[in-house]
């Protein structure tokens, strides 16, 4: 049975709580702190799965592999949220801007895609 990879929450993108008005889509993480984290992360997850705790090395093939693959998915994220948005501004009856939600998400979307998408994988 394979261990789970618990997931990678603090590098997802961000939602809007309830009252909040804007996003500070400054405050995400840079490259070098994401980099960081998920060395962290992947260190870690070996160190369970492999049983040899502080024996665990993680190669830089597989950081940048992680490091790519986890700004394709918040890419991703933005527009099933974007997408999640105008559908609950058509069908929602809770009290919040749908609308106003969506177009935050697909300008972040938009504004992030020529960055993410240029990301290759490591051969």
């Amino acid at each position: 049975m394979e261990t789970p990879i618990p997931p990678l929450s603090p590098l997802c993108p961000p939602r809007v709580p309830p009252g909040v008005k804007e996003v500070d889509y400054g405050l995400y993480p840079s490259r070098e702190t994401q980099l960081q984290w998920l060395h962290s992360y992947l260190q870690a997850y070996k160190e369970l799965t492999q049983g040899h705790p502080g024996d665990s090395q993680v190669s830089q093939e597989e950081l940048e592999t992680l490091y790519v693959q986890v700004n394709k998915f918040s890419l991703a994220s933005h527009f099933f949220w974007a997408c999640w948005g105008l559908i609950q501004d058509k069908y929602s009856t809770i009290d919040f801007n749908f609308l106003r939600y969506a177009k935050l998400r697909f300008k972040q979307y938009f504004k992030m895609k020529p960055v993410v998408t240029a990301l290759q994988l490591p051969k």
